[in-house]
């Protein structure tokens, strides 16, 4: 799967802030905002193909998290991420 073009996380006064470029993007009704850990696994996952089993390792080095845990976050993120519109399977 892989982040669809159009978009970038920015820090806006302390808010990880996902932001859309271009007219087929921009949905003015939701602001998409990212925790820390979150927006650790965006930026791993920006500009290539990812797999959900490499941002659970990712998650998983980084964090004191167990493995049921991680991917249970990876799996939600990636579906909210999907439903938002943000990423192509």
């Amino acid at each position: 799967m892989k982040i669809k073009e159009g978009f970038e996380l920015r820090n806006v006064c302390g808010e990880n802030i996902i932001i859309a470029h271009g007219i087929d993007n921009i949905d003015f009704t939701k602001v998409i905002t990212l925790n820390d850990s979150a927006a650790m696994l965006w930026n791993a996952a920006q500009g290539r193909d990812f797999k959900e089993e490499e941002l659970v390792e990712l998650l998983l080095n980084e964090y004191e998290v167990d493995a049921p845990t991680a991917h249970k976050d990876v799996n939600t993120l990636i579906n909210s991420w999907t439903e938002a519109g943000l990423v192509e399977k």
